[in-house]
């Protein structure tokens, strides 16, 4: 088995969570997460060593320089490519003052002025499903629409159906990450698309059908029937392929898109 991946830890999130060159280019988009900026902040930016970085953040220093080449690696694409870099996801928590003592502020005063608000927020969840007729479209890549819950205390407090602007497959992560969404339901789905939504922090329910509105009280109530090694297997069928749920899917893709839908 696996062992669980350590929670980072950053001092404060990203001020700023985009960035695209000017003139033509940026339709392509890469992902930085949120721990990896984190890593680039400390090391280039406050001129860290990596050890006081690893120190910093509670993981191993092999971490850190994993974090930071694979950053590194993503920014240099962005400028030599001209690709759009957002900054979003991630495994990371908010400093809880622990850290102090590596932090050039001190991290716990800011800590206490927003534990409050952050204990609200993690009992707020935003679900969404893909969405056709009132029921889960059966392949996230080629959804045209998602149905959208806002759930607090377990209970819901607000629907509403968006579209996905013919954004598709991997790029629909960056489309969820900008509705802040924490939570999918959906049909088949494709492994790049899988990775997408892991990275951007997005937990998965996948191999679902039937009513949204039913999946989504399932879920709620800890009795959803999904399949967690759900995908979607690339048999040939003229033109393309089809997903185990019967709809095409095309090219895997990557990157994050806009949206000017907010919570």
């Amino acid at each position: 088995m696996a062992r669980p991946v350590r929670c980072r830890k950053i001092c404060f999130e990203p001020k700023f969570d985009s960035f695209a060159p000017c003139g033509a280019g940026g339709a392509e988009q890469i992902l930085l997460t949120v721990d990896e900026f984190e890593a680039v902040r400390l090391i280039d930016y406050e001129k860290r060593t990596h050890e006081q970085c690893a120190r910093q953040m509670g993981v191993s220093r092999t971490t850190v320089t994993e974090m930071y080449e694979r950053a590194r690696t993503k920014i240099a694409d962005c400028i030599v490519n001209g690709k759009t870099l957002c900054i979003s996801g991630g495994n990371y928590a908010l400093c809880d003052g622990s850290a102090k003592e590596y932090c050039g502020k001190n991290c716990s005063r800011e800590y206490s002025a927003r534990a409050a608000g952050e204990r609200k927020e993690q009992r707020i969840m935003r679900i969404a499903v893909t969405y056709e007729n009132g029921n889960v479209f059966p392949h996230f890549g080629h959804t045209e629409q998602f149905k959208i819950y806002d759930v607090e205390e377990g209970k819901i407090t607000g629907t509403q159906v968006a579209d996905t602007q013919g954004s598709g497959h991997g790029a629909l992560a960056g489309l969820l990450l900008e509705w802040k969404v924490d939570t999918l339901i959906c049909g088949g789905i494709g492994a790049g698309a899988q990775a997408a939504l892991a990275e951007a922090g997005i937990r998965l329910y996948g191999g679902v059908s039937g009513s949204t509105d039913e999946a989504v009280a399932a879920l709620l109530a800890g009795k959803l029937a999904f399949d967690p090694d759900v995908r979607c297997s690339h048999h040939a069928h003229g033109e393309g392929h089809h997903c185990r749920s019967g709809s095409s899917c095309g090219e895997e893709k990557h990157g994050c898109a806009g949206s000017d839908m907010g919570r």
